[in-house]
């Protein structure tokens, strides 16, 4: 765990990888990961834990299939999202966006559950600061 502030702009800017979330620090048994992305994930599922979300920069779009259906939240810079455990869900970002999550230490970034994976898709469980 880090010993000193960590500015989440610096963060960002330590690396380029899109869909490839980096650790900033824990909280608890929880990692808290910033991302760089643009275009779509995977449609992906976690069967025991939420997804937080948060908009640090640009703009989210999370489509959910829910039991009365499917929808789209959009979500904006500032703006924050849960998607709850067991919704199938997939997140697109129609401009180059920053994001916060939220989730417990080791949980893989497709779910539990997932699609096949693109290329430009990183299945990690978050990847440390360098």
């Amino acid at each position: 765990m880090p010993t000193e502030p960590i500015a989440l702009d610096g963060a960002l800017a330590s690396f380029t990888d899109q869909w490839s979330p980096r650790i900033v620090t824990t909280v608890n048994d929880y990692d808290v990961r910033v991302a760089k992305v643009e275009g779509e994930h995977v449609w992906h599922v976690h069967d025991h834990t939420d997804e937080f979300f948060l908009v640090l920069d640009g703009e989210l779009h999370i489509a959910l299939r829910e039991p009365a259906g499917e929808r789209t939240v959009v979500l904006t810079k500032g703006s924050v999202f849960t998607v709850p455990h067991g919704t199938h869900h997939k997140p697109y970002a129609p401009v180059p966006t920053q994001i916060l999550l939220l989730e417990p230490t080791g949980t893989l970034t497709v779910g539990d559950h997932h699609e096949e994976l693109p290329d430009h898709v990183d299945a990690t469980t978050g990847h440390a600061l360098t």
